[in-house]
């Protein structure tokens, strides 16, 4: 089973976001413990500032970037609009 770990910025970004977005990204994350390539999740690469980090999306809008520590242990940095990637 994968382990995340959330940093403090994710958890004050993440209290912020609308309770509808948090339910989606509750669901999303159940699928990104299963597998976090799961097609459901759209994860993708970052490149530029952002390389070696990875995002998937909530929705439409929404998203959240994170990284692989190792196998089984990923950090979640940040959750929110497209502003994250600033």
């Amino acid at each position: 089973m994968i382990k995340i770990i959330y940093s403090p910025k994710f958890a004050k970004e993440y209290k912020k976001l609308p309770d509808k977005i948090k339910n989606i990204a509750e669901e999303k994350e159940k699928y990104f413990r299963a597998n976090p390539f799961d097609a459901r999740l759209h994860t993708h690469k970052l490149a530029g500032k952002l390389k070696g980090f990875w995002a998937v999306s909530i929705d439409q809008k929404y998203r959240i970037i994170f990284e692989f520590a190792d196998k089984d242990l990923i950090y979640f940095h940040s959750v929110g609009d497209h502003d994250i990637y600033k």
